[in-house]
């Protein structure tokens, strides 16, 4: 391919551009959509909404101090955990989700503890030892059926 045929080429994917930018032209803001967009879908995967519900004031005063309520959502999905610690220093976790769950899984790492959904969208981990760990549901939704991610928490 000498020079001509590259100046050539160019002439041509110059005018094709020319055309397409003409005839259809790239919306003004699709960069700033699409940033958005993405940027919408990560805080919705891996920064799902976390509140945490403290225990009452009296909590201590009757000696359930080793509870926590924690509250996830991503504006489509909810989930309402209750963590609490067993007689064996290990920890249980009471759920209830707010969307169909076709499968609960409790994940640290390696180690994965899976349940199913009872009424009312109802779910128990016993015995977990404490640590790190993620919830992950698969859940169908009018949109179809999708995976919800919490972030880590410390049980």
């Amino acid at each position: 391919m000498d020079n001509d045929d590259v100046a050539a080429d160019a002439a041509l994917f110059a005018r094709l551009r020319h055309v397409w930018e003409t005839v259809d032209p790239v919306p003004a803001d699709l960069i700033d959509r699409m940033v958005a967009a993405v940027a919408v879908h990560d805080l919705s995967r891996e920064y799902a909404l976390l509140t945490l519900t403290s225990a009452s004031d009296l909590a201590a005063v009757r000696g359930e101090s080793d509870t926590a309520t924690l509250q996830f959502s991503d504006g489509k999905t909810g989930v309402l955990l209750h963590i609490s610690a067993t007689e064996h220093g290990a920890r249980r976790v009471d759920g209830w989700v707010d969307a169909d769950a076709l499968a609960i899984r409790l994940v640290r790492g390696d180690q994965e503890w899976t349940r199913d959904a009872a009424e009312h969208g109802r779910f128990a981990f016993d015995d977990v030892t404490p640590g790190l760990v993620r919830l992950i549901l698969v859940v169908r939704t009018s949109d179809g059926i999708r995976e919800f991610q919490t972030p880590q928490f410390e049980l």
